[in-house]
């Protein structure tokens, strides 16, 4: 039909990955929730998995601070623009929301200089009431929560805490600001403060006075207050901690109880945070970060771990944001800059525990990616139990952070995404659900020789080495050979076959295997140039293949290798399970090769004489740099002069021009263009090329410079496959009028129908393609969509892009719309992302534009790139390099989080969770910071909160609908 696709909406519905740029950790005991803020000010939370909220500051403000209020579902986050906001999990219609509620700025008094205001240490009080915040100038405001009302009355001024500290101390030194803030676990009227220059003072905030002085030399980084309340544990810039009695008598510099470094005899690094680890029995875990030699070891990013004899310095390959540990089960959770790792403390040997989401994606950068719908539940299986092979060094202890329930429903198929990366590896990842969960992983470096050695593994500790590194996470940035890295991807589901194109030419041919095996890989070479003269290639060489049998694990194991001439980056690749046929194409041509016969069947030549560009290669060191000017320079010439011809022939179309740009001008691309050879697309289609009775298979491959071209394949009968050889003849070839890169090729039956996938109909998955009536090919180019009649290949209807709005086809797939309101309808369509980050639905056959939506920001270029659409509407594209976002074009398939955390609440000194019926769990909350709002704002006329109370809850009961949406 000519209408929109039933129910299409677009909707950006998750982000899977890891959040760039982590710059704070925060985590509730009581609700068992992660908290991650970003420098770009975005705040994310975490609980069991599937549990996700996601909420971003209006300031473009990097997030320095999380504070759960304890046993309570909101949150409070510092900006470094010195901001404070208040967030809640709003239970509405049975569902948690986040939603920012309040903002702060602490005022000083008029003429005071900024750092008296500057926020350095929050502590959320456990009454859930108060927030106490140390600043630069070293005063403790205290602030009311969670209306943000400043108890002027109770504020610890830098005088007071001065003015009692002993003379020798306070006659050497200033004492800087406040660096932390920690109660007391056993008595909530005690709070001690630690300033930077060392000073500790316990304050008792019901009697507003300093209750012990602890004279600490050492510049102090941290502090903390041991469970039994007894001891303070501070740690400080010389790499050096201490331990402190509290609740004595003051004491003097030389008088504390133990004072450890750990790491010394030599200069060491500051230890940033200290925490004691209370366990049923036997000693406390003392864990504690940095500490380690300056000369030596100063560039590490290390936490020490020591328990009872046992102690290991955690060794992170990025630099550690926070950590925390929790208590039962024992873990701790460390946010380092580029991925989350949790360490089991209750199994030996501390092993590291599988994260469920925030998976660092981009633990070796993300080249390319594949998405794969429906998978049949053998394969699925398969490569499960491929993945638990190789996950046998992880704990098997479940994941600790269980917070909130995950009330999604199941998903309603298996969903595969395969990432290509820089180092050769392929990854899967389950992508059926809210959580992108790490299946399987493939590396495809074993069968060539690289520059790695196989005796060096960074997880080996030397015996008796001191410290004692222990390398922990999987983050590694470093390939040891860029021409690995990862271009394409096909995976076939129904036969298991695996086809992985590199960045040196290199095609591998991969199946399931799921036992260990042992075999040489042979490379079939491919000289795309064809034996044409005068082209010499630049850039990088060709991989070298292990000429000696490879011991390949279970999983997906190559059998045979196409190499490429020259070894240029393979720009299109597709595989035709049925058929045992692969196609791949570079900047120089295409090719068709046989994986059962290990035969080349075709190679086409697609360069340009003029090309020498596409003979330097992307890893070339002798870029042409000039040449590339010159080509610019030369289409701006050409672009003024062809301007002024038309102005000066037709001055009064060009006005018309500049009124209605609705059909702007295309100018012509020149053939002299760099990479006009370059094969962006290739198609596999039964369909009819010769004549409208007979249907054959054929291969289709579409150029930068807007060129098709169709070969006419012959397959032997089955029984004869292995013994005859497939051939191809030419059959067509389009030209392009204005020579625009053809970025997709699809073919339509008699129906209007693309045509199914191979193995698709055998496997009842597809309806079988109706090839009665005539077939249709649609040429999708940068600039239209284009259809032709088959076999004549006559043009006869075509949808305009470029010259209608501007914008450029970047990513185009086909998508079945199920319609939400009955299972048996759908309609197919294409689904297109252009340069300007615009999403389009375009329908089938009739090529008409059906809706548009905003999706990427158009500066994204390397998000609009990395866009992959999957068969039912929706799309992922990287956000960052280490973050996809998810989007939906289609109301019947969507993946979002649907989570409910509930108030928990305390009897005696146990947490425990209140059941409570959806809209009434967090009201009385609510109702007390409107209460304080109210009151802070309408203080000259409401004389006190009871006032305000009464006042609110009148202007509520007028409107009884806006009280329950708000939930007041």
């Amino acid at each position: 039909t000519n209408s929109p696709p039933h129910d299409s909406i677009k909707s950006k519905t998750l982000e899977h990955g890891f959040p760039h740029q982590p710059s704070a950790l925060g985590y509730s005991p009581s609700l068992q929730l992660l908290a991650i803020g970003t420098r770009s000010g975005a705040i994310k939370l975490y609980g069991a998995p599937g549990v996700e909220f996601m909420g971003l500051h209006d300031e473009n403000a990097a997030v320095t601070q999380v504070h759960f209020l304890p046993h309570q579902v909101e949150l409070v986050t510092l900006l470094d623009d010195n901001s404070l906001h208040m967030w809640t999990l709003k239970a509405h219609k049975g569902l948690s929301e986040l939603l920012e509620i309040g903002r702060f700025t602490l005022t000083g008094p008029p003429g005071a200089p900024p750092s008296v205001t500057r926020v350095t240490a929050v502590l959320a009080h456990s009454s859930g009431e108060l927030l106490l915040l140390g600043t630069e100038g070293g005063h403790v405001f205290i602030v009311e929560v969670p209306g943000f009302r400043e108890l002027e009355e109770r504020n610890i001024s830098l005088d007071q805490v001065a003015s009692s500290v002993p003379d020798d101390y306070i006659g050497r030194r200033n004492l800087e600001h406040v660096e932390t803030l920690q109660e007391n676990p056993v008595d909530p009227n005690q709070v001690v403060i630690g300033y930077g220059r060392g000073l500790m003072v316990i304050w008792n905030l019901e009697k507003q006075q300093a209750i012990q002085h602890i004279p600490a030399t050492q510049q102090l980084e941290s502090m903390w207050w041991t469970e039994d309340g007894g001891h303070l544990l501070s740690s400080h810039s010389d790499g050096s901690y201490c331990r402190w009695m509290a609740g004595g008598e003051d004491m003097n510099e030389e008088e504390e109880e133990k004072s450890d470094i750990p790491y010394g005899h030599f200069p060491c690094k500051a230890i940033s945070k200290i925490i004691q680890l209370p366990t049923e029995k036997g000693p406390p875990f003392l864990l504690f970060s940095g500490g380690m030699p300056r000369a030596s070891y100063g560039d590490r990013h290390c936490i020490t771990v020591i328990h009872s004899k046992t102690h290991v310095a955690l060794d992170f390959t990025s630099r550690i944001i926070d950590f925390f540990a929790i208590r039962d089960p024992s873990a701790l959770v460390v946010l380092v800059e580029e991925e989350l790792v949790v360490i089991d403390l209750q199994t030996e040997g501390w092993p590291v525990i599988q994260t469920p989401y925030l998976v660092p994606l981009h633990s070796s950068a993300i080249t390319c990616s594949h998405h794969v719908s429906a998978i049949p539940l053998k394969l699925w299986e398969r490569v499960l139990a491929a993945g638990d092979l190789q996950s046998k060094h992880y704990s098997k202890e479940p994941w600790p952070i269980t917070g909130g329930q995950n009330l999604a429903p199941d998903p309603p198929q298996r969903d595969l995404l395969l990432t290509g990366h820089e180092d050769g590896t392929v990854r899967f990842w389950d992508a059926s659900g809210v959580c992108l969960c790490p299946m399987y992983k493939l590396s495809t470096s074993g069968v060539f020789h690289t520059d790695a050695d196989p005796n060096d593994n960074m997880n080996q500790g030397t015996e008796g080495e001191w410290p004692p590194f222990r390398k922990v996470g999987c983050f590694d940035p470093y390939s040891d050979d860029p021409r690995l890295g990862v271009q394409k991807i096909h995976l076939c589901k129904y036969s298991g076959y695996l086809a992985v194109a590199g960045t040196a030419g290199q095609i591998l041919m991969l199946e399931l295997n799921d036992e260990a095996a042992e075999h040489t890989v042979e490379a079939k070479v491919v000289d795309l140039l064809q034996g044409q003269e005068g082209f010499r290639w630049k850039g990088h060489t060709q991989l070298d293949v292990r000429e000696e049998p490879v011991l390949f694990p279970p999983g997906f194991q190559p059998f045979t290798l196409v190499q490429c001439q020259p070894p240029a980056v393979v720009t299109a690749l597709t595989l035709h399970s049925e058929w045992k046929l692969v196609a791949f194409g570079t900047s120089h041509g295409f090719g068709l090769y046989d994986y059962q016969q290990w035969n080349n069947v075709l190679v086409k030549c697609t360069l340009n004489p003029s090309d020498q560009l596409a003979m330097e290669g992307p890893l070339s060191r002798v870029k042409s740099i000039k040449k590339s000017l010159r080509q610019s320079f030369r289409r701006i010439r050409r672009s003024r002069v062809s301007l002024r011809k038309h102005h000066v022939n037709n001055a009064a179309e060009l006005a018309e021009m500049e009124l209605a740009p609705v059909q702007r001008k295309i100018e012509a691309r020149s053939s002299d263009d760099s990479f006009t050879g370059l094969v962006r697309t290739i198609y596999f289609a039964d369909t009819f090329l010769s004549d409208s009775s007979h249907n054959t298979p054929s291969l289709w491959a579409g150029t930068n410079g807007g060129c098709v071209f169709a070969y006419m394949l012959r397959l032997p009968a089955a029984e004869r496959r292995t013994d005859e050889l497939v051939t191809a003849q030419p059959a067509k070839e389009i030209q392009l009028m204005h020579r625009a890169p053809v970025v997709g090729i699809v073919v339509l039956d008699g129906h209007g129908a693309p045509l199914p996938e191979p193995l698709e109909v055998a496997h009842d998955l597809a309806r079988s393609p109706d090839m009665q009536g005539s077939h249709h090919l649609v040429v999708i180019s940068e600039e239209q969509f284009k259809v032709f009649t088959l076999p004549k290949v006559s043009a006869k209807m075509k949808l305009k892009l470029t010259a209608v709005d501007g914008s450029r086809v970047r990513r185009v797939g086909v998508a079945w719309f199920g319609s939400s309101r009955s299972e048996d309808y759908g309609e197919s369509g294409l689904v297109v992302l252009t340069n300007q980050g615009d999403v389009h639905v375009v329908s089938l056959p009739t090529v008409k534009m059906q809706v548009h939506y905003p999706c990427v920001r158009r500066e994204d270029v390397s998000g609009i790139a990395s866009c992959v659409f999957t068969k039912h509407g929706q799309g992922f594209y990287l956000i960052s390099p280490s973050e996809f976002e998810r989007f939906s074009l289609s109301a019947r398939y969507l993946v979002e989080p649907r989570c409910l955390v509930e108030v928990p609440f305390r009897t005696g000194s146990a947490t425990q969770r209140r059941p409570q019926p959806d809209g009434v769990s967090s009201a009385h909350r609510y109702k007390s910071f409107c209460v304080s709002v109210f009151y802070s704002d309408l203080k000259p006329t409401i004389s006190s909160k009871s006032a305000a109370r009464r006042v609110m809850e009148h202007a509520l009961l007028n409107d009884e609908s806006e009280y329950r949406e708000t939930e007041l």
